[in-house]
């Protein structure tokens, strides 16, 4: 097979999925054959922008077939969280706005990493800088992504570059950003039939910090409570977890979209870690982190540090 397989993390979020799709199209003018795929299931908010688009959401893979060529990695780097046979085949490009950790290869390869709130407004740039067509349904996907990752511009991830690259995106989608960011960001809030595995690993990343494993999971709410209501199940699952992947501590994160807190349940052996980072006292392994929304920024910077 010629093609070449562009993907985001595990348990995808908007950023990922939309990505991947743009990613395929800037690729596919300039003249390359690739296909996006997906390493997870859609969550609701990701459901919602395909639906409101009427895109077709990316084919959903385990593992990368032995014939691809290669595969170019978005919205993501570090290799825990990639497909499980990431060490097996050719990475030829990876387009990415976190840490990079964890990653080497044998060869060469475009590595673009840029300290901005999203990877499409990376992607953003890279449609103008190769002069090349923007459609309003792209347009939309990299809109998206950027209210996603930026809480509709609240997140302290953010940046100017993310602002002005959605401003432009909802004037050549002919969007209102803010009645079609609220829309979508209260569409992914609906949590009522998630189960609670779902809840934990619908937006869950693996992160490796010194010898210390870790998973952070992050929920985003209207009410808070509502997802505490299960805590008991949501314990005994977390405790599943982390017994059969030896983890020394599961984050769940639940943020307040509304008033940008993050209610956080905090489980594993490294729980003092948690009290350390963020100055507060776990009661019942529950903590209530005041202004903090970001896990990129916030949480995984505060948190690596004290397993230095």
């Amino acid at each position: 097979m010629d093609k070449k397989m562009i993907f985001g993390h595990k348990n995808p979020d908007t950023d990922s999925i939309c990505s991947a799709l743009v990613y395929a199209d800037l690729k596919t003018q300039l003249g390359d054959n690739v296909k996006p795929v997906r390493l997870g299931e859609l969550n609701k908010e990701t459901e919602y922008v395909l639906d409101y688009l009427d895109v077709k959401a990316p084919e959903l893979i385990t593992k990368v077939p032995e014939d691809v060529k290669g595969v170019i990695l978005v919205d993501h780097n570090e290799f825990q969280q990639s497909v499980d046979n990431i060490r097996d085949v050719k990475i030829l490009e990876v387009i990415d706005h976190h840490r990079i950790s964890n990653f080497e290869t044998n060869d060469p390869l475009y590595f673009r990493v840029e300290p901005v709130g999203c990877t499409s407004t990376i992607l953003y740039k890279m449609y103008q800088e190769n002069d090349k067509e923007i459609s309003k349904t792209i347009a939309t996907l990299m809109l998206s992504a950027i209210i996603s990752d930026s809480l509709l511009f609240k997140s302290p991830t953010c940046t100017k570059e993310d602002v002005k690259a959605a401003k432009e995106l909802g004037e050549i989608a002919e969007i209102n950003v803010e009645e079609y960011g609220l829309a979508m960001l209260e569409a992914g809030t609906a949590l009522d039939d998630k189960t609670a595995v779902e809840l934990l690993t619908m937006d869950a990343k693996e992160f490796s910090f010194g010898e210390s494993d870790v998973i952070i999971a992050q929920v985003n709410a209207i009410d808070t409570g509502t997802v505490f209501e299960r805590r008991e199940e949501l314990e005994a699952e977390i405790n599943k977890i982390i017994k059969e992947k030896e983890l020394d501590l599961f984050l769940l994160v639940v943020t307040d979209i509304i008033n940008s807190n993050s209610d956080v349940l905090a489980i594993g052996k490294a729980t003092q870690n948690v009290e350390e980072a963020f100055k507060v006292k776990l009661a019942a392994n529950r903590a209530l982190l005041e202004g903090v929304v970001s896990r990129k920024k916030q949480i995984v910077t505060h948190l690596g540090d004290t397993f230095k």
